[in-house]
């Protein structure tokens, strides 16, 4: 006769006996690859915005260019650079093409959430936290942005559950902490902030409670990663001056913090919110067993540390708070979301009630999700309604070849118009851009340089057609001197967030 045994572990979290390895890991290969296919929908409908310019003018540089560049700025988001400059060398440079190694990212994040959650709460946790990390908005946007966010999303979440993994298992050998320690170190160099993943890191070592031996190549490693960053660190806190705009945007506001930072809306951060706390309550209310509170606990500090420090920082050491800077506590929050939608289940009276109260709770968490789903994946999607394929687009059908273009300069940098011609390049083809003084390529500054219009008259009344891009509607901010040179305006483009003026010179 064989004897089976069925194991419950009071609290939020209930297990049997596990189901086999393989079939948990063909559970996170297909919550990844499904996710990750998922979140890519839609990848190339809005158009590139001001911070995506940084990526792919900055990316499209000859190496000894970017290198030189990074030394002067963006050195925070300079290996992120690197891949994508060889990356685009190969896919090219459309919304799709650059965007596609976020998404790719953002399902690796899914199965590292998943994957995390199996580690410390078993398989059905596993499977609600990969489900739950696919309704947060912040990954989904995340996932069609070509930036270093969704990486770092993955990063954070695979190297948190390697070192969970080396703790659990007592592991000394040399070559797994090593890994371990490039890893981090790398993540770092990828997206600075990740740093404060060490602080988490140092809480997965404190709840393990491993062996002096393990605590010490721990503590070994960390020293060894921020050695590998170090160079990046350095050159970052020289290059502060480019986060100085966050002392005027306010951004650290609790509707900021509880609502943009993860969920966009609030009705999703209504209910994932209510779903984190009453699982905290239930954790700390019922009789769970203690590695069961203290893996919790893991969670709970990434959910909370990252974003505390930030806020401490950005009060009293330098402006320094962003919503996305912290994208990376994602997965935290997925766990957290999953761990409340078990415990909330565990004591139904059948199996039959508990799936169906489970799939109840993911579906509207699903369902509340999907509006802002669908917005992130709209034209003018990014940025409050970046315009500029629209731009190019428009100058593309109407303009002809030997015209002048001219670009306003008025706005902060991300939101100039002369972006849509560093994007999109092909639109402009034929057209003379008087007010270049320099490409972004080069020089070391990140954005091309250019004269002012009162500077280039010689340059613009040599075209008989001059096509102004104004930012905003009802903007004259170039018109009156080119009405002063003698042109008087025959089209006028009216676009999202922008204007294009069709000017011809009054004839002598």
């Amino acid at each position: 006769m064989i004897v089976t045994s069925t194991v419950v572990i009071p609290g939020p979290v209930v297990m049997s006996a596990p189901p086999s390895r393989r079939s948990s890991r063909v559970m996170i290969a297909v919550l990844g690859v499904a996710g990750g296919v998922l979140v890519a929908l839609g990848i190339g409908v809005p158009s590139f915005w001001g911070d995506e310019a940084a990526s792919v003018m900055s990316a499209q540089r000859p190496l000894p260019s970017l290198l030189g560049e990074l030394t002067h700025v963006d050195a925070v988001h300079g290996l992120y650079y690197v891949l994508l400059h060889f990356w685009i060398g190969v896919a090219g440079t459309s919304e799709t093409a650059v965007r596609f190694p976020s998404a790719v990212a953002a399902g690796f994040a899914i199965a590292g959430t998943a994957a995390l959650a199996r580690e410390l709460f078993g398989d059905r946790v596993a499977l609600l936290s990969g489900m739950a990390a696919i309704a947060i908005p912040e990954l989904t946007r995340m996932a069609i942005e070509a930036r270093s966010y969704a990486p770092g999303m993955a990063a954070a979440v695979w190297l948190t559950w390697l070192l969970v993994r080396l703790a659990h298992r007592g592991e000394t050998r040399r070559r797994m902490w090593a890994l371990y320690a490039i890893g981090t170190g790398l993540s770092i160099v990828l997206f600075i902030y990740l740093g404060l993943m060490l602080f988490v890191h140092a809480v997965v070592i404190l709840v393990s409670r491993p062996s002096r031996t393990v605590v010490t190549v721990w503590v070994r490693s960390v020293v060894a990663a921020v050695a590998i960053a170090l160079p990046v660190l350095l050159l970052s806190l020289a290059q502060q001056r480019q986060i100085a705009f966050l002392a005027h945007r306010h951004y650290a506001t609790p509707a900021n913090v509880l609502v943009r930072q993860w969920f966009t809306v609030w009705p999703v951060a209504a209910i994932a919110w209510t779903l984190i706390l009453a699982g905290a309550v239930a954790m700390l209310r019922r009789t769970a067993q203690p590695r069961t509170r203290g893996n919790a606990l893991i969670i709970w500090a990434w959910l909370i540390l990252p974003t505390t420090l930030l806020l401490i920082g950005n009060a009293w050491v330098h402006p320094m708070y962003n919503m996305r800077y912290v994208a990376f506590c994602v997965p935290a929050v997925a766990i957290c979301i999953a761990l409340s939608i078990n415990g909330l289940t565990a004591r139904a009276k059948s199996q039959a009630s508990r799936r169906l109260i489970t799939g109840a709770l993911v579906i509207t968490l699903l369902i509340a999700a999907i509006p802002t789903f669908t917005a992130q994946r709209t034209p003018f999607a990014k940025d409050g309604g970046s315009d500029l394929r629209q731009i190019a687009t428009t100058v593309r059908q109407h303009a002809s070849a030997g015209d002048a273009v001219i670009f306003d300069e008025s706005v902060k940098p991300r939101l100039k118009p002369r972006l849509a011609l560093d994007l999109y390049p092909g639109a402009f083809t034929g057209l003379d851009d008087i007010a270049l003084r320099t490409r972004a390529a080069d020089h070391a500054a990140l954005w091309d340089s250019v004269r002012p219009l009162d500077a280039i008259t010689a340059a613009v009344v040599a075209h008989h057609t001059v096509w102004a891009v104004e930012s905003g509607h009802g903007s004259r901010r170039d018109l009156d001197v080119l009405e002063a040179l003698g042109y008087h305006i025959t089209e006028t483009y009216r676009l999202h967030r922008t204007t294009l003026f069709e000017l011809e010179k009054e004839p002598s």
